[in-house]
Parts: structure tokens; sequence; C-alpha cells
């Protein structure tokens, strides 16, 4: 399968690594110089792995004409601009499908295509407000709570971006019919909203945050401090692993907790338990617990979750080509995954990315200047 990226940030880049990691034939298509937003050097940056970069002046005809030529060999396209900017390169839908009718045409926006927001900038942070999912997270009388770039970019984005142009190349390849996948941010993150939208319907939601069950408004299904200033995360939902809890809290000749199945008796059990963790170390509760059914497992820094015993004897995260990063996922019992390639300089593979995807005179295309051969950082 073959997909060209035309390199935007955040979760296109993610869309496209996912989509490399899982064996995908992907080239980059970077502007001259790069990115203007770049969080890492180019060459440390996790989510230009698995592909090359080829820097093409979309100026100039000729290197539009470039694109076209990658796009008629292509399975698939993915594009994160505004809505417009590639009818104005002369790269839209109806010219990159008339050149190649199987094409999957990913387009990856906040807004969506259309709307009366489709024109505006934004970030994940505003997508996932105005798409319902900022408001619930948090804690009673408190702010929302930014759970990073997460549930927007790379949950709403990136991941229904990839179902999407996977599902339309299934029909692409049954049909001979490509088409147009609009992935826009604020519907991906309306559809994660499905189970809180159903409680929410049914009158089991409150609505403000930090009275629900998931929200940290039952005590249960919270996180504790421990006396070393780490955190523990608590998640016994079900009875038993309730009471599974309570027994290592007994082993250690700790009391008997209120009953949670009555909410009056949530501020009393909400303090005891924060008692209870506070007379140990994060440490000390991990070893009690290891072992039991009781869902508690320690809050882990992320710098510590690479050497983490679970993470490591499965080669969650691993050290490539010099860097740190999350391994491919998920897991595959016949065709494996890899890093095959560190992250590319924009426009440091462009000779070989183009001549392997057979492009015609790649010396005198970087002659003139139509694309960029960037060698040295």
């Amino acid at each position: 399968m073959r997909v060209v990226e035309m390199v935007g940030i955040g979760p296109g880049p993610f869309a496209a690594m996912l989509l490399a990691d899982l064996g995908a034939d992907v080239i980059r298509i970077d502007r001259p110089g790069g990115n203007a937003l770049q969080v890492a050097p180019p060459e440390r940056d996790v989510l230009g792995r698995n592909r090359p970069s080829a820097a093409v002046d979309l100026k100039s005809d000729q290197g539009v004409d470039v694109v076209l030529d990658l796009i008629e060999r292509a399975d698939i396209l993915i594009e994160g601009f505004r809505p417009g900017v590639m009818e104005r390169l002369g790269l839209g839908p109806d010219v990159a499908l008339a050149r190649n009718p199987r094409l999957v045409y990913g387009r990856m926006t906040g807004w969506g295509q259309d709307g009366p927001l489709s024109d505006r900038a934004g970030h994940d942070i505003n997508y996932i407000a105005v798409a319902g999912g900022l408001d619930p997270i948090g804690r009673a009388g408190g702010p929302p709570q930014v759970p990073l770039n997460l549930l927007g970019d790379f949950a709403g984005g990136s991941m229904y971006l990839v179902t999407g142009v996977l599902a339309a190349l299934t029909h692409a390849r049954a049909t001979g019919e490509g088409q147009v996948v609009d992935a826009a941010i604020t519907d991906g993150v309306a559809h994660l909203l499905s189970m809180t939208v159903s409680m929410q319907q049914s009158g089991a939601w409150r609505p403000r945050r930090g009275e629900n069950l998931l929200d940290t408004g039952a005590p249960f299904y919270d996180v504790y401090e421990t006396s070393d200033g780490y955190w523990m995360s608590v998640g016994g939902l079900e009875p038993q692993f309730w009471y599974a809890m309570q027994e290592v809290f007994a082993s250690v000749g700790l009391g008997d907790l209120p009953d949670r199945n009555d909410p009056k008796n949530w501020t009393e059990l909400r303090a005891t338990l924060q008692g209870w963790f506070l007379s140990r170390t994060q440490a000390e509760w991990t070893t009690l617990f290891a072992g039991t059914d009781a869902c508690v497992a320690p809050v882990v820094p992320l710098e510590e979750a690479y050497e983490h015993p679970h993470n490591v004897a499965r080669g969650t995260y691993v050290t490539e080509f010099g860097v740190t990063q999350p391994a491919p996922a998920p897991r595959f019992s016949v065709t494996g995954t890899q890093i095959r390639r560190a992250p590319d300089r924009p426009g440091a593979s462009t000779r070989e990315a183009l001549t392997e995807w057979g492009v015609a005179d790649v010396d005198d295309l970087i002659q003139n200047k139509v694309v960029v051969e960037n060698q040295e950082p």
C-alpha cells in the first residue's frame, strides 16, 4: 500500500506514522526548509519515523506535477491543511481523483470540510471544547482539565483518519472507486463520547464535572497521593475488585471502609482512602497490591514508564536509532511490525524517495530546485 503524506503537524503525521508502522510505503512531502512548528529536532521527532522525506516546491507548477505523479501511483493521500488549501495548490480532490480514480483522499482537520467554523484556525483544546469532550474532564468545583492533546489530535483525529482511509481503501480495491474521507477532530471526539452521551441521555450523568462515576466523582475511581509525593490509581468499579482492595488494606492492619454503595458515605470514604494511601510510599503500595485483582496501580511518571517491568517485558517502549520511543502497536500474530528507519530531516531522502516511486528525471528536478535535497542538518 502506497501513501502520499502532505506533511502538516500533529494528527496528520501521527496517522502517517501509524500506517508506516503497519507496513505501508509512505512518502512524506515536506516543504523546503521544513515546517514552521517543530516540537523536537526533525531527526528525533518520532512522528516522522519509518518513511522518507522529499522536499517539493509546491509554488512551482513542476512541483505540483511531481506530487500528481506520486498521486497517480498511490493508494492513499493524507493532508491536514485548512479546507481549500490543497485546491489552491492545484492538488484538490477533483484533480487528484481525475488523475487516479482509485485514490483514497484523506483530509484531516479540526472542524471538518464544512460548517460555520470550517475556515477558522484552531488546536486540539478548541476542538475538544466545542465537541463536548473538555467540559466533563476535571474535579468538582475546578476548571476543565486539558488531557494533553491525546483526546483531540490523536484519538479523535489520527485514529479516525486511519480507520476511515483503510475502510475506504477496502471499498476502492473492491470497486475501483476512490473517495474523499473527511476526518474532523470534532466528529471523532463526539464519537468517542458515545458511552458518556448514553449515560447523559439516560439520566445517569450529572452535568457538573467531578460528580460522576468516571470523572473522579466516585472515590473508588480516582487517584490518591502517597507519602513520597507519588500517586496510586484506584479503579475498583466492580464489587469483586473493591473487595480485593479491602483485603489488601486489612492485611496491613487497616480498618473497614465505609459502605461505598451509599453516596452519602463518599466524602468519608474518600478521606479515609486519602489518609491510608498517605501512610506508605508508592513503592510499598505497589508491592502490597502486586498479584491482586484490586485494580490498584501506580501512576508512573512518563520517564519511568520506559523501565516499568510490564512495559519492558512487552517491549512497549524501545530505543531505536538513539531515541527511546513507543513501539508500533497493535501486535500481530503473523505479520509483524518494526521501526525500519529513523525520522528524516525535511528533504533528506528526496532523491531516494522520488526514485523509488518512479518519478523521472529526479536529477533535473533537483538541479532546477523543483525539489530540494537537504543532506546536512
